[in-house]
């Protein structure tokens, strides 16, 4: 069986854990033939779930057991040292002994990172991961990094980061040369900390599509292909978008619930809204690539539904169609090769 048709899954993280899972792992299948699913965790709570969805024994899944799981509050530290047979670690282990080609978790985040880091190493050249995901635009979409895994980076890690998220959005977007900006609190060059102005030096004498600087209502406006910044400021970022889609949600719901014409209006509305929900709704760009490690491994959204962590494991499998690793060692080799040659 080609290595590239098998993902593993933490089927114990999140919010719902195997509730939720076992039907995205039991979905995926069916859109995909030759694809196998590894399921990691209680052997007994996951067989428990294959049994209420008659799919005992399916011939494209295969169980692994592990005895202990990841809570959501846990330090990284805590779970690195005392959580080895963690769903989450066993299901990192899958990748690097071979026996999968990616790793799907909607667990812990920092204790996914760090895992990962520990047992499958950075990319050579490559200082840390960094957490990458798409954000909706209204001309299209902007791969956005880091979004937490870094909360303090430096200017050659920045760059870095735009290496990663450059390659990524090449091999899934199909764009030769994508465009990168770095998020910063004005557009002109002398705004800024030193990282960012440092970070702005090395990608203008890189090869890559380098742009300038960005700010913050610029994320959505799918005009840049691929935005870069800290995971202080990223994850701030993110987390301050989901509350205002939140936001807007409730009251609007709220509004059209507010009298009897307003309830007629949002009958008549519905179409247009229920587009605009597809278009901001989480769970259709779930799945953050951990991008720098030696295999790939991605992040779904820890309160992720089925349909959801469905589209997080989509992710996993385009990036080992497109094989997201090679192509950013491969870029970073050839970025220093040009660096020593000035």
């Amino acid at each position: 069986m080609p290595l590239k048709s098998i993902i593993a899954l933490d089927a114990m993280g999140g919010d719902f854990g195997p509730s939720e899972i076992v039907p995205a792992a039991l979905s995926i299948l069916k859109k995909h033939a030759d694809l196998t699913i590894v399921l990691v965790g209680k052997e007994d709570m996951v067989q428990a779930e294959l049994n209420n969805h008659n799919a005992a024994g399916h011939d494209r899944i295969k169980l692994v057991h592990a005895p202990e799981v990841v809570e959501m509050h846990e330090a990284p530290s805590h779970a690195l040292r005392n959580k080895k047979l963690s769903s989450m670690r066993i299901a990192i282990e899958q990748v690097r002994d071979g026996h999968a080609a990616a790793c799907v978790s909607a667990g812990n985040t920092g204790a996914l990172m760090a895992t990962s880091r520990f047992v499958l190493k950075m990319l050579p050249g490559m200082d840390r991961p960094a957490i990458c995901t798409i954000l909706p635009g209204t001309k299209g979409h902007t791969h956005v990094l880091d979004l937490g895994a870094n909360v303090d980076s430096s200017s050659e890690q920045l760059f870095q980061f735009a290496i990663m998220g450059a390659q990524l959005t090449s091999a899934v977007e199909n764009k030769e040369n994508p465009t990168i900006a770095l998020l910063n609190v004005g557009e002109e060059d002398i705004k800024g900390n030193d990282r960012v102005k440092q970070a702005a030096t090395l990608l203008e004498e890189s090869h890559l599509n380098y742009i300038g600087f960005v700010e913050g209502t610029d994320l959505y406006t799918g005009e840049v292909d691929v935005i870069v910044c800290d995971g202080f400021v990223g994850n701030i970022a993110l987390k301050a978008s989901e509350g205002l889609a939140e936001f807007l949600r409730h009251h609007a719901t709220e509004q059209f619930k507010s009298s009897l014409y307003s309830k007629f209006a949002a009958l008549v509305a519905m179409p247009v809204l229920k587009t605009l929900k597809r278009k901001i709704d989480p769970k259709n760009y779930n799945g953050a690539s951990l991008l720098g490690l030696r295999g790939i491994v991605i992040k779904s959204h820890g309160s992720a539904n089925r349909v959801s962590f469905e589209t997080a494991i989509e992710e996993a499998l385009v990036e080992v169609e497109k094989n997201i690793p090679e192509r950013i060692n491969a870029k970073l080799e050839q970025l220093l090769l040009d660096r020593q040659s000035l």
